[in-house]
């Protein structure tokens, strides 16, 4: 399972709809946030997410829109008797962030917290997937990520395996862990009955940046590509004196980098009541995107075979 949780798609002024960037991701079941605008905990509650798999914060920049829901969160978490310990990743800034937390002796933590600094080009590596650390452009210092899962095994032959004498049974799981097996004075390999591997899937979080280069090179082939798209491209002005991203400016961005599905957040207040201006510049370029909506969930399939 790879599921989005949109909690917070608004820009820096939340709205009656939109609260504060908040991205979600649950995958096999482990919670990771990017960003945590203020009231995130709360759309945590609403959309029933939980908080104690939260393994890992990961944190754009230090725009207040995008972290000031973290010091609740934690107390919260430390209210419901969290012991494992948080990890907060993000750009310079983020350890004396972090370090703020401890000095104060009312949050009273029962847990740790780990203050984690990233630099472009960084990779922080989980058992079967990773997050890079992206370059972005902003008004301040500020990083993208990218969760990318390992290639998966390809699938096995059964039919091969028992015409080459394996017996069905736990050597069929050794051959699929990749460990070689002598078969009656016969070395059979893993590769002489698996398929080619399979690839797995690849999130992009580009948090408040102009269109760049790192976030086109790292969403070329993604499978998503959630993107700042603050204005409607007549804001073009607007959009590049405040180190944000128009709707089509995104969409030239998906077409050249060849998505599989690009969702637009971050999106003005001024588009409170209308979200048209902004989605219409989008799919005259790029047909599969959406504007993204406060509680919205999507599953991130695997690509077909």
């Amino acid at each position: 399972m790879l599921r989005v949780i949109f909690l917070g798609t608004g820009g820096s002024l939340p709205t009656r709809n939109r609260n504060p960037s908040a991205i979600m991701v649950n995958r096999k079941g482990e919670l990771l946030l990017f960003d945590c605008g203020e009231g995130t905990q709360q759309q945590m509650m609403r959309a029933r997410t939980g908080m104690m798999s939260l393994s890992s914060i990961f944190v754009s920049h230090f725009h207040a829109d995008h972290f000031l829901g973290i010091p609740g969160l934690i107390q919260t978490m430390s209210f419901i008797g969290r012991k494992e310990p948080l990890l907060i990743y993000g750009p310079e800034g983020t350890r004396e962030f972090t370090e703020l937390f401890k000095a104060f002796g009312f949050f009273n933590f029962k847990y740790e917290i780990y203050g984690i600094q990233l630099k472009p080009g960084d990779i922080v590596e989980r058992k079967d997937y990773v997050i890079r650390a992206l370059k972005t452009e902003h008004s301040i210092p500020s990083l993208g990520y990218a969760l990318i899962e390992n290639p998966r095994p390809g699938r096995f032959n059964r039919e091969k395996a028992v015409e080459l004498g394996i017996p069905p049974g736990p050597l069929f799981a050794e051959l699929q862990k990749g460990n070689s097996l002598e078969i009656d004075g016969k070395f059979v390999k893993p590769e002489d009955v698996m398929g080619s591997l399979r690839p797995g899937r690849t999130v992009v979080y580009s948090g408040d940046t102009r269109p760049c280069e790192s976030i086109l090179e790292a969403s070329r082939d993604a499978d998503l590509l959630i993107h700042d798209c603050s204005f409607s491209d007549e804001m073009t002005d607007w959009a590049e004196e405040s180190g944000h991203s128009t709707a089509g400016e995104v969409a030239a961005l998906a077409k050249e980098a060849r998505v599989r599905r690009l969702i637009l957040t971050h999106i003005s207040s001024r588009y409170t009541d209308d979200v048209e201006p902004i989605l219409n510049d989008s799919i005259k370029i790029f047909k599969n995107v959406v504007v993204a909506e406060d509680l919205m969930e999507v599953e991130v399939p695997y690509r077909p075979e």
